[in-house]
């Protein structure tokens, strides 16, 4: 559990920064420019990663659901959408409003068990921290 907090944080502030130098990277060389940069040089790292960490097999991705392939994708629809949010609305307001659709979306696969993700039930403590984590990150925003 730990390990996956760790995770979680090094992901929060990851995204974060690669929202703000996308961003001002995509000022200088344009949208589509960095995100293909961006998806490029992921695509090297990832792939050096891969032949130095892992046997070079892609043979079980027949068996995979087909809809989990839009993951690059969606990477590409993430990308541009953080740098237009934090181009239009600066960082701090398009990051709030991305940790807010995240929650809630995350609530609602979990809630209904999309993608084969186990279901929880909603209590009221549950509700009650969902509305206090929405809450906390809007009146941040307000002050």
């Amino acid at each position: 559990m730990v390990q996956g907090i760790l995770f979680s944080i090094a992901a929060g502030i990851l995204v974060t920064f690669q929202g703000i130098f996308n961003s001002r990277l995509s000022e200088e060389i344009g949208n589509w420019h960095t995100n293909t940069f961006v998806h490029g040089s992921g695509l090297l790292l990832a792939f050096i990663l891969l032949v130095f960490n892992e046997k070079l097999d892609f043979s079980s991705i027949k068996d995979v659901n087909s809809y989990y392939l839009l993951g690059g994708f969606m990477g590409v629809c993430i990308v541009f959408s953080v740098m237009m949010g934090i181009k239009s609305v600066g960082t701090s307001y398009a990051i709030t409003i991305l940790i807010v659709t995240q929650i809630v979306v995350g609530l609602a696969v979990n809630y209904f068990g999309l993608f084969g993700e186990p279901l929880v039930t909603l209590s009221g403590f549950k509700i009650l921290g969902l509305i206090l984590m929405v809450s906390g990150v809007i009146i941040y925003q307000l002050t």
